[in-house]
């Protein structure tokens, strides 16, 4: 039987295309497994695998623990280009057992340090927070693309200059934000 050549190319290029879009399937699959272990990585306390991110110029973040960086906290979102309590922006952020290094990610501002410095806690998608009295659920929101819950780490101040946010991301809901700033007041010495 012969195939007339228009059908056979035609016949050829669904071949082609079905393979192309199965390897671009497998390649999107591996690339957010990826993301995902080196997120698992980063969240045990280790940098990913491959090469982390250096301290950007400019970029300033300092870290302590909550119960020293305790202040007041109060729910004033606006975005209005400057980070306010309230509101989920972007900046980098050290790892704990390297500070040269380290990663963007969401920080929910809480309040503003004496020095004008904002002062926020890091986000997290990782679930295994549930179990980590340090770690406490905010639900999902616009910070998250992929709309995954995420956790908030009380245990560990980002003091951020202004400058250093990449971008402002999102206000996160009046309830949630008030969940944080119960467990800051009650645990970490907050009011």
């Amino acid at each position: 039987m012969l195939i007339p050549m228009a059908g056979f190319r035609d016949l050829v290029g669904r071949a082609l295309q079905a393979g192309l879009d199965l390897l671009n399937k497998q390649a999107d699959s591996q690339g957010r497994q990826q993301g995902r272990e080196q997120d698992r990585q980063q969240d045990r306390g280790g940098p990913p695998p491959g090469r982390p991110g250096p301290s950007p110029a400019g970029g300033g973040v300092r870290t302590a623990a909550a119960n020293e960086r305790a202040g007041a906290i109060a729910y004033q979102p606006d975005l209005d280009g400057a980070a306010d309590p309230g509101e989920v922006v972007w900046t980098w952020v050290p790892y704990e057992e390297d500070a040269s290094q380290g990663k963007d990610r969401p920080v929910l501002v809480v309040a503003r340090g004496k020095d004008g410095d904002l002062l926020g806690l890091m986000l997290s998608s990782q679930g295994h927070r549930r179990d980590d009295a340090h770690w406490l659920s905010v639900g999902s929101g616009p910070w998250d693309r992929e709309g995954r819950e995420s956790f908030v780490r009380l245990d560990r101040v980002l003091e951020i200059p202004e400058d250093g946010i990449r971008r402002e991301g999102a206000i996160m809901p009046a309830g949630a934000f008030e969940h944080v700033a119960d467990e800051l007041r009650s645990g970490y010495g907050w009011r």
